[in-house]
């Protein structure tokens, strides 16, 4: 059986290796953007000199060859389903068996004039950091990024770390105040604005940009006509599955390639994975698109069971996240809305000097702990989620608090300061009763795990 995978990131690698470990199947893996797979989280770190360009490889050159991996390079023009063919850019084709659909996101444009300038880009491909190196080697003097959220925040870093100048146009009033709460939205504001010195326009909005008569940026202008002069446009404004090239082929889909709980499409012999992949029915507090690593790594494994015919449904489990806006560390841990639903209550502490934040969340009705948001502050995820998986009730939670704290030895604890706003907001007499270490984290455990057994 020939097992084709279009698309080498990390959940077109992991699907790869886990059949690879399963089988003796042929497996080929093509991508028009690399020879090899990269670690794209890693990609701002080579662009701010961190790391070097074979730092971003997680394997070695000789890891597929020795695995009997194929690698193609080349781009997919269009797919012959009926045919179970593939058409590549430059004519030649190739057949499979069964085949993988691991083609990743593309950056949103929204039709601005000026759009296809030289030097406007996103940055999700190796290309995006390889045009950015480029034009910051050439002639760039300024940059402007349009749209916050965490790839808005990564390209704002890379250009501050090269003293390049950075406008960033954010339309929300408040920076990604669709997704963080307002306290913690405000936090990141500021942090942004008074730590970092970027120029950050909140409720400003791209209208358009100008070309310098021979084809560069030169312009960019906001609604209402105020210009930002510079040669570099960054499009942070949101990803999207990278599914245009299929629209016209009997594969459904919906915002993305939809699928079945095993990944299946509707087509026999298709399966779509990580980021271009919707979830028809997604599990219960997950969205139906999740263009995050880990899910992409965890459907990876989980297509290469169904495609050898051990059926595996998809379950990716209490949701969580974690990114960093500049040197402010930021975490979630299950479900965590920006507005508080009326079934449930929530508890906020803030640090009164620095960026530091904790904010609970529970059912009002059974108050069992539903979610942690965090900023400054590391939590354990496997203490978090345990919590969240039992339903462990949120006072018992805030008694044992210092359980989660993953921060390192001598890094200050707030959790006496958080326990005591907690008590006064709620009206609870709780003393807290563990702090971090890792020996009473592992008892912690265990003993969790020990009841979980016994309810079974």
């Amino acid at each position: 059986m020939h097992i084709v995978i279009i698309g080498n990131g990390i959940a077109g690698v992991t699907a790869a290796r886990h059949l690879r470990k399963q089988s003796q199947h042929e497996i080929t893996m093509i991508s028009g953007e690399s020879e090899f797979h990269y670690s794209r989280p890693a990609l701002m770190y080579s662009y701010m000199g961190h790391m070097r360009s074979e730092d971003l490889k997680p394997y070695e050159d000789w890891f597929w060859e020795k695995n009997r991996i194929n690698l193609k390079r080349a781009w997919v023009e269009t797919i012959r389903f009926n045919e179970k063919q593939l058409v590549f850019a430059d004519g030649s084709t190739m057949n499979y068996d069964k085949l993988v659909l691991a083609v990743g996101s593309t950056t949103s444009y929204y039709d601005w004039p000026g759009q296809d300038l030289d030097g406007v880009h996103g940055m999700v491909t190796l290309q995006d950091i390889e045009a950015m190196e480029r034009h910051s080697e050439e002639r760039l003097k300024r940059a402007v990024i349009v749209g916050g959220g965490l790839i808005g925040i990564e390209m704002a870093e890379c250009f501050h770390t090269r003293q390049i100048p950075v406008s960033f146009l954010v339309r929300e009033e408040s920076y990604w105040n669709r997704v963080l709460p307002p306290d913690e939205s405000t936090m990141v504001t500021k942090h942004i604005q008074r730590k970092h010195g970027i120029d950050l326009r909140l409720e400003t909005e791209l209208s358009e940009i100008w070309g310098d008569g021979d084809g560069k940026v030169k312009m960019a202008v906001a609604k209402g006509g105020e210009k930002f002069p510079c040669e570099f446009v960054g499009i942070s404004a949101g990803v999207k599955p990278n599914i245009e090239w299929l629209s016209f082929s009997e594969l459904e889909l919906g915002r993305g390639i939809k699928v079945n709980d095993h990944l299946e499409t509707n087509l026999k012999d298709v399966y779509a994975i990580g980021d271009c992949a919707e979830l028809i029915e997604p599990q219960p507090g997950r969205r139906p698109i999740e263009a995050i690593w880990y899910t992409g790594r965890m459907m990876g494994e989980t297509v290469a069971y169904n495609i050898l015919g051990k059926p595996t449904p998809y379950r990716p489990g209490i949701f969580f996240n974690s990114a960093k806006f500049f040197d402010l560390e930021y975490q979630v841990y299950g479900s965590t809305p920006n507005e508080l639903p009326e079934n449930q209550s929530w508890f906020y502490w803030q640090h009164p000097t620095e960026d530091k934040a904790i904010r609970l969340y529970w059912s009002k009705a059974s108050k069992a702990v539903l979610g942690f948001h965090l900023m400054g502050i590391r939590y354990r995820h496997e203490v978090c989620e345990a919590w969240i998986a039992n339903e462990t009730n949120i006072n018992e939670v805030v008694e044992h608090l210092g359980l989660a704290n993953f921060d390192p030895e001598f890094y200050e604890e707030h959790e006496e300061a958080i326990v005591s706003a907690f008590n006064a907001q709620e009206g609870t007499s709780i003393k807290l009763k563990s702090k971090r270490g890792l020996s009473g984290v592992q008892r912690f455990l265990k003993k969790l795990t020990s009841k979980s057994t016994a309810r079974v």
